[in-house]
């Protein structure tokens, strides 16, 4: 066991990351097997997995929420969370990735990168989180190490530094040449590991392979390359110190391989883990705001505590809100700061996680990911900090919902239940809205799919109990200016005894190519002063949340104000927002207008003598194909498709194709819709 001096070395901050199907969670429960964490390997087709412990996770055999686990290995604490695949469940990725030090890609020896797999290393590149990737399902028909490792490079372009290669192939893999230390790892069929010689059929490609490591390692690392010039080789213990420092730079990706299933390669994975993966030590200091004023905090236990709500879960016995502590130390009955809703919280318990399983801690310190009880108010994204000491976290992104669904209670007496479960369910899944509509009176729960609207309303109807309609799910439209007006003068007055109102304003509105709204002002000779220039832009804001053909929020427009008047008495803030308000609306509707419709990205994996079919419901759906690859005897198929023509696609797809086929999507942004699709 090893011995460091300092207890946050030894902790290993860790997300599982891939593609649905990969086999993320098989990898999560077989590292919980290795640690002695688990006696028994939990299977996902047997529903009893240790992570995916919600029944929804469970009857479909997916991972939907992030689920934190500890375990212990050679001396080290790991924090592990098994993280959702499927695109609709991304904002649970996004808070992960928020709070984690680094991560284990998964990958099909198959399949290589797949959609999803490339957008959640896309969302782990924006956090800056190092990665080791695990070519898992070694033991497939079709596994290729070097084709997967190709796709790896092609898609994702990071330089792979491939650490391992298989030993036999298929139903013959048994085990791993392990090239840095020049060994073999065998599997016996008691899944016990044990340390052999390179087999003599392997020696000279594992030498050839060693070669190609060092070489690589070399060219990225000037204390490798130094060595490499001098001696023409690399000894293990550089090499190994060369992997570490390119993986947490983010200049390198370690990459090994096995068969989760079958339980091989775990080990040397858990290893991998310990040697090249960051410690809290090893990330920056944790950076926040407070009034404006930018702090750093090291993850020292005896600084000031600070720590970021990533995730709350609210079970029958309370309210659990997830925390990272990034600096300081908590302990049970300690009173925080809450500096983002600015109101203080108590401590009541802390507990060490395992999924739906907890141990209870008396306190926790900086680099530690715990669960805590007694929190009342804390969000996803709350900053808890000292009272003496505020600090104001950089909070995980939210997405916009894309995809919205009418729900009502079938029972009269139970509207205030369904609006307290909403409430809950929202406040555990910050990417849930739930508004009411002007026009219709409907409660209208919009998110990022239509499964994960499928297993929000479930949700309502086990945990609660309650018995809810949900109409055909809709999307969001956006409008946007495609042709805008010049010099559109707006004049607001209103007397009707006492004070009255006055504002004159000159608007200029024009198609914004960057997206969004932007607001400037062009005024001269301080006609209308800066503060009213202000009210004028929020009233301008205003106006954006209906558009006029059709009332959807609109997109994509720059609104100068070019000129306006004041009333010496009469002019006001409240006159000059109303006068933004409705002047903005009048110039939208003289402008020419153009409807946005959600689309998306669609990968269709089928096989080759179902693509006719498939491309030509594609082509129904206004699809437009993008690329199309044979891969393993199947053809994977990419199109464009507005999202309002995917509602029950996966049904279609599955009668079109016998049950062979699927699909995954992720939202691309917005396009023009034609003039025959519905506003409302």
């Amino acid at each position: 066991m090893r011995i460091n001096p300092n207890p946050l070395a030894v902790v290993r901050n860790l997300g599982i990351l891939a593609h649905v199907d990969a086999g993320k969670t098989t990898v999560t429960e077989r590292i919980l097997f290795a640690t002695g964490t688990t006696h028994k390997r939990g299977e996902v087709h047997d529903g009893t997995t240790v992570t995916d412990f919600d029944p929804q996770e469970r009857d479909r055999g997916i991972t939907i929420f992030a689920a934190a686990v500890s375990c212990a290995w050679d001396g080290h604490r790991i924090n592990l969370i098994d993280t959702p695949g499927h695109v609709d469940f991304a904002d649970e990725v996004e808070r992960a990735l928020r709070v984690l030090d680094g991560a284990v890609a998964v990958f099909d020896a198959v399949a290589g990168v797949e959609p999803q797999s490339e957008s959640v290393w896309r969302q782990a590149d924006r956090h800056g989180v190092p990665r080791i990737a695990f070519v898992n399902k070694m033991d497939r028909a079709g596994a290729d190490l070097d084709a997967a490792v190709a796709s790896i490079k092609d898609r994702l372009h990071p330089a792979p530094l491939v650490v391992q290669l298989p030993i036999g192939s298929e139903d013959t893999f048994t085990g791993v040449v392990d090239l840095v230390r020049m060994c073999a790892l065998v599997w016996t069929d008691s899944d016990a590991v044990e340390d052999a010689p390179v087999p003599d059929g392997l020696r000279d490609e594992s030498l050839a392979r060693r070669r190609a490591l060092e070489e690589a390692v070399a060219e990225l690392h000037p204390g490798a390359l130094e060595e490499f010039c001098d001696t023409g080789t690399l000894g293990e213990r550089t090499l190994a110190s060369a992997l570490r420092d390119l993986t947490r730079d983010g200049d390198g990706v370690v990459v090994l391989c096995g068969s989760a299933y079958r339980n091989r390669g775990v080990e040397p994975l858990l290893d991998a883990v310990v040697a090249y993966l960051p410690s809290p030590l090893d990330v920056p200091p944790v950076r926040g705001t407070y009034d404006g004023d930018e702090q750093e905090r090291p993850a020292d236990p005896a600084a000031p505590p600070a720590a970021l709500a990533f995730k709350v879960h609210a079970t029958p016995t309370g309210r659990l809100t997830y925390l990272r502590i990034y600096s300081g130390t908590i302990e049970k009955g300690d009173t925080l700061w809450d500096a983002s809703a600015r109101r203080t919280e108590r401590i009541g318990r802390i507990l060490r996680v395992r999924a739906d399983r907890h141990a209870p801690l008396d306190r926790a310190v900086a680099g530690d990911i715990v669960a805590v009880v007694g929190l009342k108010s804390a969000r996803a994204g709350s900053t808890l900090c000292a009272p003496d000491a505020p600090l104001v976290l950089e909070p995980p992104g939210v997405p916009e919902p894309v995809v919205s669904v009418a729900v009502e209670s079938r029972r009269a007496g139970d509207t205030d239940r369904l609006a307290s479960g909403l409430a809950r369910l929202t406040e555990e899944d910050p990417s849930l809205v739930v508004r009411t509509d002007p026009e219709t009176g409907q409660t209208v729960l919009s998110g990022m799919g239509e499964l994960h609207l499928e297993v929000a309303v479930e949700k309502l109807r086990r945990e609660l109990g309650l018995e809810v309609n949900a109409g055909r799910p809709r999307v969001s439209y956006r409008e946007t200016v495609a042709r805008g007006v010049s010099g559109l003068v707006y004049r607001h007055v209103k007397q009707d005894g006492g004070a009255g109102q006055f504002a004159h304003v000159v608007l200029d509105v024009e198609p914004y190519e960057e997206g969004g709204f932007a607001f400037r002002s062009a005024v001269v000779g301080g006609r209308v002063p800066h503060e009213y220039v202000r009210a004028v832009e929020a009233g301008c804001r205003d106006a954006l949340t209906e558009g006029p053909l059709g009332g959807h929020p609109v997109t994509g427009l720059l609104v100068t104000l070019t000129d306006g008047a004041t009333h010496v008495k009469d002019s006001s803030d409240t006159a000059f927002r109303t006068a933004g308000r409705l002047g903005l609306r009048e110039a939208l509707r003289a402008c020419a207008m153009i409807l946005l419709e959600p689309v998306v990205e669609v990968t269709v994996t089928v096989p080759e003598d179902a693509v006719g079919g498939v491309l030509g419901d594609l082509a129904a759906r206004r699809g437009r194909v993008t690329g199309s690859v044979t891969r393993a005897g199947a053809a994977i198929v990419t199109a464009t498709v507005p999202l309002a023509e995917l509602f029950g696609y996966a049904t279609r797809l599955r009668s079109r194709t016998q049950g062979r086929g699927t699909f995954t999507a992720r939202p691309t942004g917005y396009a023009p819709a034609p003039v025959t699709t519905p506003t409302r």
